[in-house]
């Protein structure tokens, strides 16, 4: 939330919200409060995996008595669109507008515990019990409109928050009118029932973006635009590299910059200022020296140190006989793909806020997680849970980057040892300095074809990146997958490494989908008839097949000339398949992508406009890791520090982009913040060899590699 909505609500923004659950509860006033609680019957916000839930309640739904509906969610808005698509899910079951509802996100002293908004689960796992909750405050309020119109419940019907009798329009009350000047609190019984596909009026349409207008005209405020009368900035001393230790400092020359407090608490030096420049250019005078770092790798030998550091493996899936299967192979694959390190590079790099006032304090962050963080700030100044609050305005992009808060604890330091509200706001040197960058990755792959042109084995092993998107969808009876990472208490990266968007399935899809390429192309078969002839999933076949249809794919044995490419993948419940096309410089190795169509199954879609964003935001990003996007480092210290060196896509880059949303209403909604991106790398690379004949086994497919890959003569 950001200060103005936080003023609407009656609460100064510049003060700490000092209040629990229970006392929000208090102070809300007369009207319809719907509470979630944890039990057998309501098992509505169950924690995806694992967790310990709130005992109270964990979950708030007003509908206050001017008629206007209030969700709190735990969820933040970092881009995504859940701000529009949630209030469309709790709109329809309430039979409201959308203009209606008032979402309040990521408060914890207003909103219910959230673990975290990553992995594409909001939709997926808040969705349905917001659902739930609209449904329930829906038969509460026709049960009080029965009353009030002295009719059965079933001679009613709600439309745009006015409940009405079936047989007379005229006799009818308003939502309004049924909750002004009472208090009613009701329990979720988990009863209701929520509506069906055809009785959707919101669900399934689509909605512009809410917070739209806000940030194009560059009203939403961020974490870093928050500006309190006492505050100061603080700029941080850093290291060079990753693992040196500071040896010595001298702070004399900063602290004569008049207006600057200096801290030092051990090696955490910081110097704060009303001014962030000034903070900034005092920190530019202080003399420090560090000791060197005691990583030895470099983006060049990164790999071998991976696969030297991996432990046993861990196996995901397995099936049959991989020793009979390469027996009854007619050709054997064996192929090596890597992926190096990549940065999450938002456009708001990560700040916080921090304001403590006696044994309480309120934490402003940039955070995809306010109650991670609420608990981390208590543990760091040794406070009662109860006593901290985190409100996190919008995010700037997240993707994965912003779940472990060290900027907010960073500043909850420097605001107990100075007293002062302090702003921490890392520079974007800070940015790419402190980030846990996607794991550099080794996929090796064996597979093998039968005479009958199937797939007969697949032996897939995967090293760093993670399990997700590992599992194949292909017919193949012979069959493992291993995990490899480093072994227990060790740590095989000189530097954090964490989830970007999708972890681990950019990688594993873009080894996957190279891999069956390699084989069709060896069967002599087209790349679409090939999948299609040994995908075992059936929505797989569909999608694919509706990309094919959109792209006008005719079948061709490549490397035709052509520049097509295809992938498929599958990410947070959803399915996908993209296809591209691309153009090579033969001079140069440059790569240009001039298409992308994608098809993806995402079961109910609640708002497609928003769903389209994300598809089309997805491709965009996917670009970036595919042809550009690379760590450059040695002996701890990153060589990328700004987007001079580390180059994402840019709008010169934009290719014609069009996408396909299955439409499958009746299953559950799916993710659709993640699935479109994971299927780039592989479909790029398809294309690319298609194009000139060059296999590309690494990530990013920069132009010296594209021109090194080429046939010679």
């Amino acid at each position: 939330m950001n200060n103005n909505e936080l003023l609407e609500l009656g609460f100064d923004a510049a003060a700490p919200l000092q209040l629990n659950r229970r006392k929000f509860l208090q102070i809300t006033g007369s009207g319809l409060v719907l509470l979630f609680t944890v039990g057998e019957t309501t098992p509505l916000l169950a924690e995806p995996q694992g967790g310990n839930l709130p005992t109270d309640f964990n979950a708030f739904l007003k509908i206050g008595e001017d008629g206007r509906v209030a969700c709190y969610t735990g969820k933040i808005e970092m881009g995504q669109g859940v701000n529009t698509s949630l209030g469309q899910m709790l709109a329809e079951e309430l039979d409201i507008s959308i203009d209606n509802v008032d979402m309040v996100m990521g408060n914890t002293d207003l909103c219910p515990w959230d673990r975290g908004t990553w992995g594409s689960q909001t939709t997926r796992q808040f969705g349905p019990a917001l659902r739930q909750a609209g449904a329930e405050a829906r038969m509460v309020l026709l049960e009080m409109a029965a009353d009030r119109l002295n009719v059965p419940v079933n001679a009613l019907a709600v439309k745009d928050g006015v409940v009405y009798v079936q047989s007379n329009k005229q006799n009818n009350v308003s939502y309004a009118e049924l909750t002004k000047g009472k208090r009613i609190e009701r329990r979720v019984t988990g009863t209701a029932k929520v509506k069906s596909p055809s009785e959707f009026n919101i669900i399934g349409k689509s909605f512009k973006r809410r917070d739209g207008m806000e940030k194009v005209t560059g009203k939403a405020q961020y974490t870093g635009d928050l500006h309190f009368p006492d505050m100061l900035y603080a700029a941080i001393l850093r290291p060079p590299a990753h693992g040196a230790q500071l040896t010595s400092v001298d702070v004399t020359e900063a602290r004569n910059v008049e207006g600057a407090e200096i801290v030092q608490d051990g090696d955490f030096i910081a110097v704060l200022h009303k001014y962030p420049d000034v903070a900034q250019s005092a920190l530019s005078k202080i003399k420090a020296t560090f000791g060197p770092s005691p990583y030895t790798t470099d983006d060049k030998t990164i790999f071998d140190h991976l696969l030297k550091s991996a432990g046993e493996p861990r196996v995901i899936a397995s099936d049959g006989n991989l020793q009979a299967g390469e027996e009854n192979s007619a050709t054997v694959f064996e192929h090596t793909y890597f992926d190096g390190y990549k940065a999450h590079s938002p456009m708001e790099p990560h700040a916080a806020v921090v304001k403590i006032e006696g044994d309480k304090a309120t934490v402003w962050a940039s955070t995809q997680s306010p109650f991670g963080t609420k608990e981390q700030v208590a543990r760091e100044l040794g406070f009662p849970s109860e006593n901290v609050t985190v409100i996190a305005p919008y995010l700037g992009g997240g993707f994965g980057g912003k779940g472990g808060n060290p900027q907010a604890l960073e500043a909850v330091r420097l605001a107990k040892l100075t007293g002062k509200t302090v702003q921490v706001a890392w520079t974007r040197a800070d940015e790419f300095f402190m980030d846990s960058f996607r794991p550099a990755a080794v996929v090796k792959i064996r597979s093998g074809l039968a005479k009958n042109g199937g797939m007969s084995f697949w032996d897939f092993n995967v090293y760093f990146a993670g399990t997700r998107g590992s599992e194949h969808f292909y017919t193949i009876p012979h069959h493992s997958i291993r995990f490899y990472s480093a072994p227990r208490g060790t740590n095989a990266h000189p530097f954090a490494t964490g989830a970007w968007r999708a972890p681990a399935n950019n990688t594993n899809t873009f080894a996957r989908e190279s891999q069956i390429d390699i084989m069709a192309t060896r069967a002599g078969a087209d790349a679409y008839e090939f999948r299609m002839r040994n995908l075992r999933d059936e929505k797989m076949k569909r999608v694919l097949k509706a990309a094919a249809e959109k792209f006008g794919w005719k079948p061709a044995k490549s490397p035709s000339g052509r520049g097509y490419g295809i992938a498929c993948g599958e990410d947070a419940g959803t399915v996908v398949a993209t296809m591209v096309e691309v153009a090579v410089d033969k001079a140069s190795g440059e790569v240009k992508v001039k298409r992308v169509v994608c098809a993806q199954d995402m079961g109910l879609v609640i708002n497609p406009e928003g769903a389209t964003i994300q598809m089309e935001g997805c491709i965009t990003m996917g670009l970036g890791y595919a042809l550009r996007e690379d760590i450059h480092f040695e002996n701890g210290e990153i060589h990328d520090l700004n987007f001079d060196t580390y180059e994402i896509p840019r709008f010169s880059w934009l290719p014609e982009i069009e996408t396909v949303i299955l439409n499958n209403p009746n299953e559950a909604p799916q993710g659709g913040g993640e699935p479109a991106i994971v299927t780039m790398g592989g479909a790029i690379a398809n294309a690319i060899y298609d194009a000139v004949g060059a296999r590309i086994f690494q990530m990013p497919m920069i132009p010296e590699r594209v021109k090194a890959a080429m046939p010679k003569g």
